[in-house]
């Protein structure tokens, strides 16, 4: 059975880091997109960044322009994981952060949709503010 367990999210103050983290068991994910999504209150569900399979040992980070330069997404494949570091958060960042992972390599116009991602976290609470 397929899991994923994020970890790391709590409340913190604007202009503060954090960093979540997702381990995944069940299988491995190494050649395959993982993504962190978060959903605010009364929004639907976004991508944050995204961590694309280029062949080899090669991977290609995506993220939306909201989080861009502040936030970084890396594996660990060797742990089966992935996290977000996340710098200089803002109220706005406030959501709760799902992990995901697809069992498809997916072509770009494909990474960024919630349907293209089979297996999901739990999700965890990020709160900014002061």
């Amino acid at each position: 059975q397929v899991q994923l367990v994020e970890s790391g999210g709590r409340l913190v103050q604007p202009g503060d880091s954090l960093r979540l983290s997702c381990t995944t068991s069940g299988r491995t994910f190494s050649d395959y997109p993982m993504a962190w999504f978060r959903q605010a209150p009364g929004k639907g569900r976004e991508y944050v960044a995204i961590s694309r399979w280029m062949g080899g040992s090669a991977y290609n980070q995506y993220y939306t322009d909201s989080v861009k330069g502040r936030f970084t997404i890396s594996r660990d494949n060797a742990k089966n994981s992935v996290s977000l570091q996340m710098n200089s958060l803002k109220p706005e960042d406030t959501a709760v952060y799902y992990c995901a992972a697809s069992t498809s390599r997916l072509i770009l116009s494909e990474i960024r949709k919630t349907g293209n991602y089979d297996h999901w976290g739990q999700g965890t609470q990020v709160t900014v503010s002061s």
